[in-house]
Protein backbone atom coordinates (compact mmCIF):
# COMPACT_ATOMS: atom_id res chain seq x y z
CA UNK A 1 0.00 0.00 0.00
CA UNK A 2 2.72 2.08 0.67
CA UNK A 3 4.19 1.61 -2.67
CA UNK A 4 0.84 2.75 -4.38
CA UNK A 5 0.43 5.64 -1.85
CA UNK A 6 3.56 6.90 -3.42
CA UNK A 7 3.01 6.10 -7.05
CA UNK A 8 -0.65 8.72 -6.23
CA UNK A 9 1.43 11.15 -4.86
CA UNK A 10 3.50 11.16 -7.75
CA UNK A 11 0.64 10.97 -10.65
CA UNK A 12 -0.44 14.03 -9.01
CA UNK A 13 2.63 16.14 -8.76
CA UNK A 14 2.98 15.22 -12.22
CA UNK A 15 -0.84 16.06 -13.40
CA UNK A 16 -1.33 19.03 -15.22
CA UNK A 17 -4.71 19.84 -14.30
CA UNK A 18 -4.21 19.09 -10.23
CA UNK A 19 -2.95 23.00 -9.53
CA UNK A 20 -5.58 24.42 -11.85
CA UNK A 21 -8.42 22.20 -10.46
CA UNK A 22 -7.24 23.38 -6.52
CA UNK A 23 -6.95 27.32 -8.02
CA UNK A 24 -10.93 27.02 -9.76
CA UNK A 25 -12.33 25.71 -6.76
CA UNK A 26 -10.24 28.88 -4.90
CA UNK A 27 -11.57 31.25 -7.37
CA UNK A 28 -15.50 29.91 -6.63
CA UNK A 29 -14.90 29.78 -2.73
CA UNK A 30 -13.21 33.22 -3.40
CA UNK A 31 -16.41 34.94 -5.04
CA UNK A 32 -18.79 33.30 -2.62
CA UNK A 33 -16.32 34.48 0.42
CA UNK A 34 -16.46 38.20 -1.55
CA UNK A 35 -19.93 38.76 -2.36
CA UNK A 36 -21.11 37.19 1.37
CA UNK A 37 -18.79 40.22 2.39
CA UNK A 38 -20.79 42.66 -0.18
CA UNK A 39 -23.48 41.25 1.17
CA UNK A 40 -22.80 41.51 5.12
CA UNK A 41 -20.89 44.86 5.19
CA UNK A 42 -21.81 48.55 4.98
CA UNK A 43 -18.91 50.20 2.89
CA UNK A 44 -18.05 53.15 4.14
CA UNK A 45 -18.87 56.32 2.04
CA UNK A 46 -15.03 57.42 1.94
CA UNK A 47 -14.39 53.88 0.39
CA UNK A 48 -16.95 54.38 -1.91
CA UNK A 49 -15.91 57.45 -3.55
CA UNK A 50 -12.42 55.82 -3.53
CA UNK A 51 -11.42 55.70 -7.71
CA UNK A 52 -10.23 51.97 -6.41
CA UNK A 53 -13.78 50.72 -5.95
CA UNK A 54 -15.92 49.79 -8.73
CA UNK A 55 -18.74 52.44 -8.79
CA UNK A 56 -20.79 51.91 -12.21
CA UNK A 57 -24.72 50.41 -11.94
CA UNK A 58 -25.43 46.69 -12.80
CA UNK A 59 -25.06 47.21 -16.44
CA UNK A 60 -21.81 48.28 -16.35
CA UNK A 61 -20.71 45.46 -13.64
CA UNK A 62 -22.20 42.90 -15.72
CA UNK A 63 -20.32 44.60 -18.66
CA UNK A 64 -17.03 44.76 -17.01
CA UNK A 65 -17.65 40.60 -15.49
CA UNK A 66 -18.52 38.88 -18.93
CA UNK A 67 -15.63 41.16 -20.66
CA UNK A 68 -13.21 39.81 -17.78
CA UNK A 69 -14.53 35.90 -18.32
CA UNK A 70 -14.66 36.04 -22.00
CA UNK A 71 -10.74 37.32 -22.22
CA UNK A 72 -9.33 35.10 -19.71
CA UNK A 73 -10.76 31.72 -21.30
CA UNK A 74 -10.30 33.03 -24.85
CA UNK A 75 -6.43 34.18 -24.03
CA UNK A 76 -5.34 30.80 -21.99
CA UNK A 77 -7.05 28.66 -24.64
CA UNK A 78 -4.93 30.83 -27.68
CA UNK A 79 -1.74 30.94 -26.15
CA UNK A 80 -1.52 27.47 -25.10
CA UNK A 81 -2.76 26.12 -27.74
CA UNK A 82 0.14 27.65 -29.88
CA UNK A 83 2.73 26.65 -26.94
CA UNK A 84 1.95 23.22 -27.54
CA UNK A 85 2.56 23.66 -31.01
CA UNK A 86 5.81 25.04 -30.15
CA UNK A 87 6.99 22.44 -27.63
CA UNK A 88 5.93 19.74 -30.46
CA UNK A 89 8.47 20.92 -32.66
CA UNK A 90 11.07 21.41 -30.09
CA UNK A 91 11.01 18.19 -28.68
CA UNK A 92 11.55 16.55 -32.16
CA UNK A 93 14.90 17.85 -31.60
CA UNK A 94 15.17 17.52 -27.75
CA UNK A 95 12.78 14.37 -27.00
CA UNK A 96 9.51 14.28 -25.29
CA UNK A 97 11.18 15.19 -22.04
CA UNK A 98 10.27 18.47 -23.17
CA UNK A 99 6.62 17.73 -22.78
CA UNK A 100 7.08 16.48 -20.03
CA UNK A 101 8.55 19.27 -18.59
CA UNK A 102 5.88 21.31 -19.55
CA UNK A 103 3.64 19.22 -17.89
CA UNK A 104 5.40 19.18 -14.62
CA UNK A 105 6.42 22.57 -14.32
CA UNK A 106 4.88 24.53 -11.72
CA UNK A 107 5.16 28.27 -13.17
CA UNK A 108 3.14 26.77 -16.43
CA UNK A 109 0.24 24.64 -13.88
CA UNK A 110 0.41 28.08 -11.97
CA UNK A 111 -0.60 30.52 -15.16
CA UNK A 112 -3.36 28.27 -16.55
CA UNK A 113 -4.92 27.97 -12.56
CA UNK A 114 -4.84 31.84 -12.77
CA UNK A 115 -6.27 32.61 -15.75
CA UNK A 116 -8.72 29.45 -15.11
CA UNK A 117 -9.66 30.82 -11.16
CA UNK A 118 -10.30 34.36 -12.67
CA UNK A 119 -12.87 33.18 -14.94
CA UNK A 120 -14.74 31.16 -12.56
CA UNK A 121 -14.16 34.05 -10.32
CA UNK A 122 -16.10 36.28 -12.57
CA UNK A 123 -19.06 34.20 -14.23
CA UNK A 124 -19.99 33.33 -10.36
CA UNK A 125 -20.06 36.99 -9.49
CA UNK A 126 -21.61 38.13 -12.33
CA UNK A 127 -24.29 35.74 -11.61
CA UNK A 128 -25.03 37.71 -8.25
CA UNK A 129 -25.43 41.63 -9.86
CA UNK A 130 -29.07 42.08 -9.99
CA UNK A 131 -30.94 45.24 -11.37
CA UNK A 132 -33.03 47.91 -10.19
CA UNK A 133 -36.23 45.52 -11.12
CA UNK A 134 -34.74 42.22 -9.55
CA UNK A 135 -33.57 43.98 -6.02
CA UNK A 136 -30.87 46.05 -6.77
CA UNK A 137 -27.57 44.34 -5.59
CA UNK A 138 -24.09 45.18 -7.01
CA UNK A 139 -20.87 43.43 -5.15
CA UNK A 140 -18.05 46.79 -5.73
CA UNK A 141 -16.12 44.62 -3.39
CA UNK A 142 -16.03 42.00 -5.41
CA UNK A 143 -16.33 43.58 -8.67
CA UNK A 144 -12.68 46.02 -7.48
CA UNK A 145 -11.26 42.22 -6.94
CA UNK A 146 -12.09 41.09 -10.03
CA UNK A 147 -10.29 43.76 -11.73
CA UNK A 148 -7.25 43.06 -9.87
CA UNK A 149 -7.42 39.53 -10.88
CA UNK A 150 -7.57 41.02 -14.48
CA UNK A 151 -4.35 42.97 -14.04
CA UNK A 152 -3.05 40.14 -12.42
CA UNK A 153 -3.45 37.56 -15.73
CA UNK A 154 -2.02 40.33 -18.11
CA UNK A 155 0.66 39.99 -15.77
CA UNK A 156 1.09 36.13 -15.47
CA UNK A 157 0.50 36.29 -19.36
CA UNK A 158 3.55 38.17 -20.01
CA UNK A 159 5.64 36.46 -17.51
CA UNK A 160 4.70 32.81 -19.14
CA UNK A 161 5.57 34.22 -22.39
CA UNK A 162 9.34 34.77 -21.38
CA UNK A 163 9.11 31.34 -19.71
CA UNK A 164 8.39 28.93 -22.07
CA UNK A 165 10.94 31.13 -24.52
CA UNK A 166 13.45 30.34 -21.80
CA UNK A 167 12.17 26.29 -21.74
CA UNK A 168 12.50 25.17 -25.29
CA UNK A 169 15.91 26.21 -25.14
CA UNK A 170 18.33 23.52 -25.80
CA UNK A 171 20.79 24.75 -22.73
CA UNK A 172 18.01 24.94 -20.43
CA UNK A 173 16.62 21.79 -20.84
CA UNK A 174 19.77 20.04 -20.15
CA UNK A 175 20.20 22.36 -17.11
CA UNK A 176 17.15 21.37 -16.18
CA UNK A 177 17.64 17.60 -16.18
CA UNK A 178 21.73 17.81 -14.88
CA UNK A 179 19.63 19.37 -11.99
CA UNK A 180 17.33 16.05 -11.56
CA UNK A 181 20.77 14.12 -11.95
CA UNK A 182 22.36 16.38 -8.97
CA UNK A 183 19.24 16.20 -6.89
CA UNK A 184 18.95 12.03 -7.32
CA UNK A 185 22.93 11.99 -6.20
CA UNK A 186 22.66 14.00 -3.66
CA UNK A 187 19.56 11.71 -1.73
CA UNK A 188 22.52 8.73 -2.34
CA UNK A 189 22.93 7.63 1.32
CA UNK A 190 24.17 4.13 1.01
CA UNK A 191 26.03 1.37 3.08
CA UNK A 192 27.72 -1.60 1.48
CA UNK A 193 25.86 -4.78 2.43
CA UNK A 194 27.06 -8.31 0.64
CA UNK A 195 24.14 -10.15 -1.37
CA UNK A 196 23.42 -13.78 -1.37
CA UNK A 197 25.76 -15.08 -3.95
CA UNK A 198 23.82 -15.86 -7.11
CA UNK A 199 24.54 -20.11 -6.57
CA UNK A 200 22.14 -19.59 -3.55
CA UNK A 201 18.73 -19.04 -5.71
CA UNK A 202 19.15 -21.62 -8.01
CA UNK A 203 16.88 -23.69 -6.30
CA UNK A 204 14.46 -20.93 -5.51
CA UNK A 205 10.90 -20.73 -6.60
CA UNK A 206 9.26 -18.38 -8.78
CA UNK A 207 6.35 -15.53 -7.72
CA UNK A 208 4.30 -14.95 -10.96
CA UNK A 209 1.98 -12.52 -11.10
CA UNK A 210 -0.56 -11.49 -14.26
CA UNK A 211 0.37 -7.57 -13.74
CA UNK A 212 2.33 -5.88 -16.38
CA UNK A 213 3.97 -2.28 -16.64
CA UNK A 214 6.71 -0.46 -15.48
CA UNK A 215 7.72 -1.20 -12.05
CA UNK A 216 7.47 2.66 -10.63
CA UNK A 217 8.01 2.18 -7.24
CA UNK A 218 9.05 -0.22 -4.26
CA UNK A 219 8.28 -0.73 -0.55
CA UNK A 220 11.62 -1.71 0.38
CA UNK A 221 11.30 -1.51 4.42
CA UNK A 222 8.04 -3.13 4.66
CA UNK A 223 8.62 -5.97 1.70
CA UNK A 224 11.78 -6.64 4.07
CA UNK A 225 10.19 -6.44 7.21
CA UNK A 226 7.98 -9.37 5.87
CA UNK A 227 10.26 -11.67 4.54
CA UNK A 228 11.80 -11.35 8.15
CA UNK A 229 8.89 -12.03 9.48
CA UNK A 230 8.53 -15.52 7.87
CA UNK A 231 11.89 -16.29 7.56
CA UNK A 232 12.53 -16.37 3.90
CA UNK A 233 14.31 -14.44 1.59
CA UNK A 234 13.38 -12.64 -1.39
CA UNK A 235 15.14 -11.60 -4.71
CA UNK A 236 13.45 -9.08 -7.39
CA UNK A 237 13.95 -9.91 -10.38
CA UNK A 238 13.29 -6.13 -11.88
CA UNK A 239 14.16 -3.05 -10.60
CA UNK A 240 12.78 0.66 -10.64
CA UNK A 241 12.09 1.76 -13.65
CA UNK A 242 12.16 -1.71 -15.48
CA UNK A 243 9.47 -3.32 -17.43
CA UNK A 244 7.17 -6.24 -15.47
CA UNK A 245 5.74 -8.58 -18.18
CA UNK A 246 2.29 -10.00 -17.45
CA UNK A 247 2.71 -13.80 -15.84
CA UNK A 248 6.82 -13.82 -16.37
CA UNK A 249 8.16 -14.19 -12.70
CA UNK A 250 8.94 -11.08 -10.91
CA UNK A 251 10.54 -12.44 -7.76
CA UNK A 252 12.40 -15.09 -6.81
CA UNK A 253 11.71 -16.89 -3.37
CA UNK A 254 13.79 -18.71 -0.59
CA UNK A 255 12.31 -20.51 0.78
CA UNK A 256 8.80 -20.80 -0.30
CA UNK A 257 6.44 -19.19 1.87
CA UNK A 258 2.52 -18.27 1.20
CA UNK A 259 1.04 -15.18 0.67
CA UNK A 260 4.58 -14.19 -0.80
CA UNK A 261 2.61 -13.33 -4.11
CA UNK A 262 -0.23 -10.94 -2.28
CA UNK A 263 3.34 -9.41 -0.06
CA UNK A 264 5.32 -8.33 -3.00
CA UNK A 265 1.66 -6.91 -4.95
CA UNK A 266 0.89 -4.76 -2.24
CA UNK A 267 5.05 -3.66 -1.68
CA UNK A 268 5.32 -3.02 -5.58
CA UNK A 269 3.57 -0.40 -7.60
CA UNK A 270 3.13 -0.38 -12.06
CA UNK A 271 2.40 2.25 -14.31
CA UNK A 272 2.51 3.05 -17.16
CA UNK A 273 5.29 4.95 -17.51
CA UNK A 274 9.03 4.80 -16.90
CA UNK A 275 9.91 5.74 -13.14
CA UNK A 276 11.31 4.77 -9.91
CA UNK A 277 15.23 5.46 -10.51
CA UNK A 278 15.57 8.73 -10.69
CA UNK A 279 19.14 8.46 -11.26
CA UNK A 280 18.88 5.89 -14.05
CA UNK A 281 15.98 7.71 -16.30
CA UNK A 282 17.15 11.08 -15.24
CA UNK A 283 20.47 10.23 -17.55
CA UNK A 284 18.90 8.43 -19.91
CA UNK A 285 16.90 11.81 -20.50
CA UNK A 286 20.08 13.77 -20.99
CA UNK A 287 21.70 11.05 -23.59
CA UNK A 288 18.77 11.08 -25.29
CA UNK A 289 19.17 14.89 -26.20
CA UNK A 290 22.67 14.48 -26.71
CA UNK A 291 21.73 11.07 -29.60
CA UNK A 292 18.87 13.42 -30.98
CA UNK A 293 21.55 16.08 -31.87
CA UNK A 294 24.21 13.24 -33.24
CA UNK A 295 21.34 12.74 -35.56
CA UNK A 296 21.71 13.40 -39.08
CA UNK A 297 18.83 15.17 -39.59
CA UNK A 298 19.76 17.71 -36.72
CA UNK A 299 24.10 17.07 -36.74
CA UNK A 300 24.77 19.55 -33.53
CA UNK A 301 27.87 18.04 -31.89
CA UNK A 302 27.90 21.27 -29.81
CA UNK A 303 24.77 19.78 -27.68
CA UNK A 304 26.60 16.57 -27.43
CA UNK A 305 29.19 17.88 -26.03
CA UNK A 306 27.55 20.08 -23.52
CA UNK A 307 25.72 16.83 -22.73
CA UNK A 308 29.12 15.19 -21.96
CA UNK A 309 30.18 18.24 -19.40
CA UNK A 310 27.42 17.66 -17.39
CA UNK A 311 27.68 13.75 -17.63
CA UNK A 312 31.21 14.15 -16.24
CA UNK A 313 30.08 16.47 -13.98
CA UNK A 314 27.91 13.74 -12.25
CA UNK A 315 30.73 11.16 -12.38
CA UNK A 316 32.77 13.56 -10.23
CA UNK A 317 29.74 14.09 -7.84
CA UNK A 318 29.91 10.76 -6.97
CA UNK A 319 33.74 10.18 -6.06
CA UNK A 320 33.32 8.89 -2.08
CA UNK A 321 30.00 7.95 -2.80
CA UNK A 322 28.80 4.33 -2.43
CA UNK A 323 26.26 3.21 -4.70
CA UNK A 324 23.03 1.58 -3.36
CA UNK A 325 23.24 -2.32 -3.69
CA UNK A 326 19.95 -3.15 -3.17
CA UNK A 327 20.68 -5.21 -0.65
CA UNK A 328 17.86 -5.21 2.75
CA UNK A 329 18.90 -6.66 6.07
CA UNK A 330 16.99 -7.56 9.03
CA UNK A 331 19.21 -8.41 12.27
CA UNK A 332 22.39 -8.52 9.75
CA UNK A 333 20.69 -11.23 7.51
CA UNK A 334 19.94 -10.41 3.95
CA UNK A 335 16.31 -10.61 3.06
CA UNK A 336 15.44 -8.95 0.30
CA UNK A 337 17.51 -7.82 -2.82
CA UNK A 338 16.42 -5.46 -5.79
CA UNK A 339 18.30 -4.82 -8.68
CA UNK A 340 20.36 -1.57 -8.65
CA UNK A 341 22.86 0.09 -11.13
CA UNK A 342 26.50 -0.75 -10.09
CA UNK A 343 29.25 1.90 -11.49
CA UNK A 344 30.40 0.00 -14.73
CA UNK A 345 26.43 0.21 -15.19
CA UNK A 346 26.00 3.89 -14.55
CA UNK A 347 28.76 4.48 -16.59
CA UNK A 348 27.59 2.69 -19.48
CA UNK A 349 24.19 3.89 -19.55
CA UNK A 350 25.45 7.64 -19.44
CA UNK A 351 28.36 7.11 -22.38
CA UNK A 352 27.74 3.73 -24.43
CA UNK A 353 24.85 5.61 -26.44
CA UNK A 354 26.70 8.65 -27.22
CA UNK A 355 29.47 6.73 -28.30
CA UNK A 356 27.64 4.40 -30.41
CA UNK A 357 26.15 6.93 -32.13
CA UNK A 358 29.67 9.52 -32.26
CA UNK A 359 31.85 7.16 -34.37
CA UNK A 360 32.24 9.61 -37.19
CA UNK A 361 32.22 12.65 -34.80
CA UNK A 362 36.35 12.95 -33.58
CA UNK A 363 35.15 16.42 -31.44
CA UNK A 364 32.49 14.41 -29.84
CA UNK A 365 34.72 11.25 -29.61
CA UNK A 366 37.74 13.67 -28.01
CA UNK A 367 35.10 15.30 -25.55
CA UNK A 368 34.29 12.13 -24.05
CA UNK A 369 38.34 10.75 -24.17
CA UNK A 370 38.54 14.32 -22.08
CA UNK A 371 35.45 14.01 -19.56
CA UNK A 372 36.68 10.74 -18.50
CA UNK A 373 40.84 12.45 -17.89
CA UNK A 374 38.81 14.80 -15.50
CA UNK A 375 37.07 11.86 -14.07
CA UNK A 376 40.09 10.04 -13.49
CA UNK A 377 41.77 12.73 -11.89
CA UNK A 378 39.37 12.98 -8.71
CA UNK A 379 38.72 9.30 -8.67
CA UNK A 380 40.88 6.71 -6.73
CA UNK A 381 38.94 3.85 -6.64
CA UNK A 382 40.44 1.19 -8.94
CA UNK A 383 37.15 -0.34 -10.04
CA UNK A 384 36.02 3.02 -11.30
CA UNK A 385 39.02 3.91 -12.76
CA UNK A 386 38.63 0.02 -14.44
CA UNK A 387 35.41 1.23 -16.05
CA UNK A 388 36.80 4.38 -17.58
CA UNK A 389 39.78 3.05 -18.97
CA UNK A 390 37.36 0.27 -20.52
CA UNK A 391 35.62 3.01 -22.17
CA UNK A 392 38.64 5.21 -22.91
CA UNK A 393 39.76 1.76 -25.05
CA UNK A 394 36.10 2.03 -26.96
CA UNK A 395 36.61 5.34 -28.18
CA UNK A 396 39.89 4.25 -29.91
CA UNK A 397 38.32 1.16 -31.26
CA UNK A 398 35.09 2.82 -32.82
CA UNK A 399 37.67 5.38 -33.87
CA UNK A 400 40.28 3.00 -36.00
CA UNK A 401 36.82 1.43 -37.03
CA UNK A 402 35.46 4.91 -38.42
CA UNK A 403 36.60 6.36 -41.93
CA UNK A 404 38.28 9.57 -39.86
CA UNK A 405 40.76 11.51 -41.24
CA UNK A 406 44.11 10.30 -39.81
CA UNK A 407 45.10 14.21 -38.16
CA UNK A 408 42.01 13.28 -35.90
CA UNK A 409 43.06 9.76 -34.93
CA UNK A 410 46.33 11.32 -34.05
CA UNK A 411 44.31 13.58 -31.65
CA UNK A 412 42.63 10.93 -29.90
CA UNK A 413 45.35 8.73 -29.67
CA UNK A 414 46.99 11.91 -27.69
CA UNK A 415 43.91 11.99 -25.63
CA UNK A 416 43.57 8.61 -24.97
CA UNK A 417 47.26 8.69 -23.72
CA UNK A 418 46.88 11.95 -21.68
CA UNK A 419 43.87 9.42 -20.16
CA UNK A 420 46.72 7.05 -19.00
CA UNK A 421 48.95 9.68 -17.90
CA UNK A 422 46.31 10.75 -15.44
CA UNK A 423 45.67 7.16 -14.42
CA UNK A 424 49.22 7.22 -13.75
CA UNK A 425 49.89 10.73 -12.55
CA UNK A 426 47.51 12.38 -11.31
CA UNK A 427 46.10 15.78 -12.08
CA UNK A 428 49.36 17.13 -12.99
CA UNK A 429 49.00 15.42 -16.74
CA UNK A 430 45.67 17.38 -17.71
CA UNK A 431 48.27 20.20 -18.22
CA UNK A 432 48.64 20.30 -22.14
CA UNK A 433 51.62 21.81 -23.78
CA UNK A 434 51.64 25.44 -24.95
CA UNK A 435 52.48 26.45 -28.16
CA UNK A 436 55.84 28.32 -29.11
Amino acid sequence: MVARYHKLIDDLREAFWFIPALMLLGGVALSFAMVQFDHASEIPERLQESAWIFRGGPAGARAVLGAIASSTIAVVGTVFSITIAALSLASGQMGPRLLQNFTRDRGNQLTLGVFIGTFVYALMVLRTVRSPSEGQFIPHVALSLAILLAFVCVATLVWFVAHMAERINVDTVIDLVSDDIDAAIERIDAEPAAAPSDTFWSDAEPVVQARGGYLQHIDEGGLADWAAEHGTRIRLLNGPGSFVSPNAPIALIKPKVDGAADAIEDATALGTKRRGDDLRLSIAQLVEVAVRALSAGINDPHTAIGVLDRLGSALCELVGKELPSGVSLRDGKPVLVVPKMDYDQLVDVMLQTIRQNASSQPSVQRKILQVLATVASCERDHQRIAALQRHADLVIADAHRASIAPCDLEELERERARFSAVVDQGAYALIRPTAG
